[in-house]
């Protein structure tokens, strides 16, 4: 069996930029597609927001995937930190579910297994997606992109109807389950 090339993702951290980031569940599981895992998402969203300084201009919260437009506030900053930020608590949330209500089965499905260890998966490995942005226009452009995702996959018929994106929040509606920063590029 000849091992699995796996492409290394780079990213880069410039001051300033926005980062427009796609990540993946494990397999492209559906695995986001009850409120409990959203919820999971959203919580981590807002803990990365305070705790790394992060401002969060957009997101959309797809079954098997998650769109995210956000700018990091500190100078020196590592995207791979702010994503372990978002997707670690929500794997352990997972993991932890799963244990308290004894899945056994779907432990199982979520463990990969190599040589040398098994590692419960939620997501896919690696950072996924990351594209940096620095211009409104794009940025603008890139907000209307992840808030027309759950229309093009048919999951509803406008962007605000999809609860767990932030296309409501710019809709002014309410509740939202996550407010977002104002978009101040220059």
């Amino acid at each position: 069996m000849t091992e699995q090339h796996r492409k290394k993702r780079r990213s880069i951290n410039e001051a300033g930029h926005a980062h427009f980031l796609t990540f993946s569940c494990w397999k492209r599981w559906p695995l986001l597609s009850k409120d409990r895992s959203r919820q999971w998402v959203i919580d981590a969203l807002e803990k990365t927001r305070t705790n790394l300084d992060v401002s969060i201009f957009a997101y959309a919260i797809m079954p098997e995937h998650v769109h995210l437009l956000i700018l990091p506030r500190r100078k020196d900053y590592e995207m791979r930190r702010i994503l372990a930020a978002i997707k670690a608590p929500v794997s352990r949330s997972a993991k932890s579910f799963l244990q308290t209500t004894q899945n056994e089965d779907w432990l199982r499905r979520l463990t990969a297994k190599d040589r040398k260890r098994e590692t419960f998966r939620f997501w896919q490995p690696g950072g996924g997606y990351d594209g940096n942005l620095w211009k409104t226009k794009t940025i603008n452009e890139v907000i209307d992109y992840i808030h027309a995702n759950p229309v093009r996959r048919g999951l509803v018929d406008r962007p605000t109807d999809w609860k767990w994106s932030s296309a409501a929040a710019y809709a002014g509606m309410t509740p939202v389950p996550l407010i977002v920063d104002q978009v101040d590029i220059e």
